[in-house]
């Protein structure tokens, strides 16, 4: 991997935006994850490895769409009341014997194959049963409550595409079609970090100074909703002698490293610094707040991401850098998480040239619109922020501030993943 310019890392020197930087990640990372054969019963949220095609039409046959008569059409009396007499029963699971006689309904049930020749039925709340004949009234159409074989997905049709991650209906419709087993792509092996001299592992007593490590926590669950094998190996001490030797051990067995702090510009921050000396950058700082350092690299064949130490910021990046970084190296397709509009019920100012995310609230404004209130305070130390919101309203580089009743777009906490 050729590394950029030292401009692109220097403190001061030009910010990358986020298309930029997944347009860097899609160029130069290469799908890691290979391709393993699972039952449906294993493949729910991950990534199909390839095409999946339709091993049948779908319904296989003509068959009813409700329980009732089936006729051929061209034996009703047009405008008026027909009578017809009823030959042979057609339940679920029933192969018809013989084709539908001339002048005579069918009694069938949902999901039964049409009798040869047959092609109307007449739902059974719609008719009058007398004795063993049924009067069908006038004024149905040709073909209705008749489901066409194929009318669902036709054979060989791509039922779910490589690079999709399967989800349930997903696995429905591969079931439906004749599958038992799909190729999906081997899940990414991900090592998270945390840095700090500060940090304490959750639960310990906390030394003057110290505080409880949340963002190890917090990234190894996102990682597990993204379909990752994690590996929690703890808390690197601010020791430049031993972090490369920690990220190069880390290196060996896994697709990906996470750290999160120790990637700023600050004389404890040796991160960044332990990458380069046994690694290589792709990209360093971003233009986006919360979570300007981010680092960006390769240590031997294994991607790394540097995240910054706040946890909102922690978020923030692992949502719009670290997710589609995933995407990439376990060969999904790429995707974006779901955003909800809604007009701004608060003020803000920023600065033009970076991306803001601000923690935001929906309500149902007076007229019914949807509105966004903002969280109260700003930081990005402000883990309740996270909590205490439904999502971030995102405020694109050109935009300076937003005024009340601004559009604004919002991605959703509970939908991003």
């Amino acid at each position: 991997m050729a590394q950029l310019t030292d401009d692109c890392f220097a403190f001061g020197g030009p910010l990358l935006s986020v298309e930029e930087a997944g347009a860097l990640i899609g160029e130069r990372l290469p799908v890691l994850a290979g391709i393993e054969t699972v039952s449906l019963g294993e493949a729910d949220g991950r990534i199909a490895a390839a095409d999946v095609r339709a091993g049948l039409d779908l319904p296989p046959f003509d068959n009813s769409a409700v329980d009732g008569y089936a006729v051929r059409y061209a034996d009703l009396s047009p405008g008026a009341e027909t009578v017809l007499p009823v030959r042979g029963r057609l339940p679920a699971g029933a192969a018809p014997d013989a084709a539908a006689l001339a002048g005579s309904a069918t009694r069938i049930f949902t999901g039964a194959p049409m009798p040869p020749g047959a092609d109307t039925v007449f739902m059974q709340e719609d008719v009058r049963r007398a004795g063993e004949a049924v009067a069908l009234p006038a004024g149905l159409k040709p073909g209705a409550n008749r489901r066409l074989a194929g009318e669902d997905v036709a054979r060989g049709s791509i039922v779910v595409p490589a690079g999709r991650r399967l989800t349930p209906p997903d696995l429905a419709l591969a079931a439906a079609t004749g599958h038992a087993r799909l190729p999906v792509r081997r899940r990414l092996r991900v090592a998270v970090f945390s840095t700090g001299d500060e940090l304490a592992e959750p639960g310990a007593a906390l030394r003057p100074g110290a505080i409880h490590d949340s963002n190890r926590v917090l990234l190894c669950a996102l990682l597990r909703r993204l379909g990752a094998e994690v590996s929690d190996l703890g808390i690197l001490r601010d020791d430049p002698t031993l972090l490369p030797e920690r990220l190069r051990a880390a290196a060996s067995g896994h697709d990906l490293i996470l750290t999160s702090g120790g990637v700023s510009t600050g004389e404890e921050d040796h991160v960044k610094a332990a990458v380069e000396a046994i690694g290589r950058l792709v990209f360093w700082r971003l233009a986006i707040k919360p979570g300007r350092p981010v680092a960006m690299g390769l240590i031997g064949d294994t991607a790394f991401v540097g995240l910054p130490g706040n946890p909102v910021a922690v978020y923030v990046t692992l949502l719009f850098v670290v997710r589609p970084l995933l995407a990439r190296l376990g060969g999904a397709l790429p995707d974006a998480p779901a955003s909800q509009p809604a007009r701004a019920a608060f003020c803000y100012r920023k600065k033009a040239g970076r991306r803001e995310y601000v923690r935001v609230s929906l309500r149902r404004g007076a007229d019914g619109g949807v509105e966004a209130v903002k969280f109260p305070r700003d930081g990005a130390g402000i883990l309740s922020s996270l909590t205490g919101s439904d999502g971030l309203a995102e405020l694109p580089e050109a935009t300076t501030g937003v005024e009340e009743g601004d559009p604004v777009e919002v991605f959703l906490h509970p939908l991003l993943w």
